[in-house]
């Protein structure tokens, strides 16, 4: 679990240097990798480990956008910061035209013939993507190229 003891060196890091978003983030994530730990009833893998950071960054990305409407700037900055520091530890996202072009070769490949097949190509762009796409973005994509077809 290398990711988890960069988690846990990052931390006693950021209590030396007083660093009081990042101590509070990591802690929280910590926390959630021992809840999974248990939930799951053995060690956790690295792929569980990303798993969790990302549905950490989503409730950081929902938060966000919900106290953008409530008009909380003083939340929507506090998540934000928080966002930043887990941002770290999660794979770098592919640009939309990345994948765009992932999307346009599952096309190819599953050859659709319209929304019903969502599903086919949505599997299939996630398996070359992985980890490297956010989810809500490549559904996008695939709804908006499936809606001409």
């Amino acid at each position: 679990m290398a990711i988890f003891d960069q988690l846990n060196t990052d931390l006693i890091s950021a209590q030396k240097e007083k660093n009081e978003v990042a101590v509070s983030t990591l802690r929280m994530v910590i926390a959630n990798l021992k809840n999974a730990r248990i939930a799951k009833g053995e060690d956790l893998n690295d792929d569980d480990v990303f798993s969790e950071l990302a549905k950490d960054a989503k409730r950081h990305k929902e938060s966000i956008a919900a106290f953008g409407q409530a008009s909380r700037q003083d939340l929507v900055d506090k998540e934000q910061a928080e966002l930043d520091v887990l941002s770290k530890y999660l794979p770098q996202q592919m640009g939309e035209e990345e994948i765009r072009a992932a999307v346009d070769a599952a096309i190819s490949q599953v050859n659709p013939t319209g929304m019903p097949d969502m599903g086919k190509v949505m599997s299939a762009v996630m398996a070359k993507v992985g980890r490297g796409a956010d989810g809500g973005v490549v559904s996008g994509i695939v709804k908006e190229k499936l809606s001409s077809l």
